[in-house]
């Protein structure tokens, strides 16, 4: 399956989910409002940090949404390269693997 695909397919699945528990989607959509609106860090910062988490973390789908984020908020390959390496470090072979679909996602959206 496409990294594309994956992301469509996960969005179908949290637009259901969102319509089971809508307090509880609201909330973390209201949180998630709050810390892309607020504080000093720019968006493609905050982006940085989330892809690296989430290698960090092994959560790809998390992965999946954040390079496409990244992208548009105007990161470069290389930029994301140097993420990978700061995940990686902090995380080991594990990351390793992760980061490796985090590239291979970047690749795949960027090649329309």
């Amino acid at each position: 399956m496409s990294y594309r695909a994956k992301i469509d397919e996960m969005r179908g699945e949290l637009r259901v989910m969102s319509k089971a528990i809508p307090d509880t989607a609201k909330g973390f959509g209201a949180l998630s409002k709050a810390v892309h609106d607020g504080g000093v860090l720019d968006a493609k910062t905050k982006e940085f940090i989330a892809v690296g988490m989430a290698i960090v973390q092994r959560c790809e789908p998390c992965i999946l949404f954040h390079v496409e984020a990244l992208m548009k908020a105007g990161a470069t390959r290389e930029e994301l390269g140097d993420v990978l390496s700061m995940a990686i470090q902090m995380s080991g072979g594990p990351g390793l693997m992760y980061a490796g679909h985090a590239l291979a996602c970047w690749d795949e959206l960027a090649a329309g």
